[in-house]
């Protein structure tokens, strides 16, 4: 039995009155990669912030490795990265994997992560010259520095040559076979297609289809040697959206 990494049960969050996740239930098992698609809007982000501690769901639970969110990111035991994520301005490289380093309780040596992330050569360059392909290599080692069991991923190519989108793959599984969990969101469909043990689709603010790549084709009814895109595009196509009650956080909160 490997555990569970993170369980998301009945979440919803609203957005006026639309309804950005609706309802949902997610459960990740520790040592697994897993995939999490749909079209803009299908609210990949808002479900990554809510599991992440944050943002506030309306409704329902989240639990990371049997505690809530904010207590599993203070234990050092998970590490995010986000699409928006910033540097400190006039800083090397390796100072800022020292930091992320010295934010945890047993970071990964800054060489190995800079190594693992393929950036190595990058150390002692500033971040303010970076291109944008290295610099989100650079992200990829902050996250990695604390060596955090669940390592969440917004994007996480996005920039990347093929060689270091490559290299990143092979970074990532071998994260994973090393008894860690990682969940990432990405508009790269044969990146999910071939790196992830299991895919999740969203649409709609709700789950669409839950499986490995075979069994997504599958439930989209396309041809098992089809592409991705094409099984993607059948699930998430036409879904209509859930209004609910014009409502704000707080006010549900209450």
């Amino acid at each position: 039995m490997k555990g569970i990494a993170a369980q998301l049960c009945g979440i919803t969050r609203r957005f006026g009155s639309t309804r950005a996740v609706d309802d949902l239930d997610l459960t990740i098992e520790a040592g697994t990669i897993v995939a999490l698609l749909g079209p803009n809007g299908a609210g990949k982000t808002t479900t990554i912030s809510i599991m992440l501690g944050l943002a506030r769901a309306d409704a329902g639970t989240v639990t990371v490795f049997g505690e809530s969110a904010a207590d599993a990111v203070r234990a050092g035991r998970v590490a995010a990265m986000l699409q928006d994520g910033g540097f400190v301005p006039g800083s090397t490289v390796r100072d800022m994997i020292e930091l992320a380093g010295a934010l945890y309780p047993r970071p990964i040596d800054t060489d190995r992560a800079l190594s693992t992330a393929g950036v190595r050569d990058l150390a002692n360059r500033r971040v303010d010259r970076l291109s944008a392909g290295e610099a989100q290599g650079v992200r990829v080692a902050f996250a990695l520095a604390g060596d955090p069991d669940l390592l969440v991923l917004d994007e996480p190519t996005t920039a990347m040559d093929v060689a270091a989108r490559q290299q990143f793959w092979t970074a990532i599984r071998g994260n994973a076979d090393d008894h860690h969990t990682v969940l990432f969101s990405t508009h790269q469909l044969h990146e999910a297609d071939t790196a992830a043990d299991r895919i999740v689709v969203l649409a709609a603010g709700r789950i669409v289809a839950d499986g490995p790549p075979a069994q997504i084709r599958a439930a989209a009814g396309v041809d098992p040697s089809a592409t991705l895109d094409a099984a993607f595009l059948a699930l998430t196509t036409d879904v209509p959206a859930v209004d609910g009650p014009s409502t704000t956080t707080q006010e549900t909160a209450k």
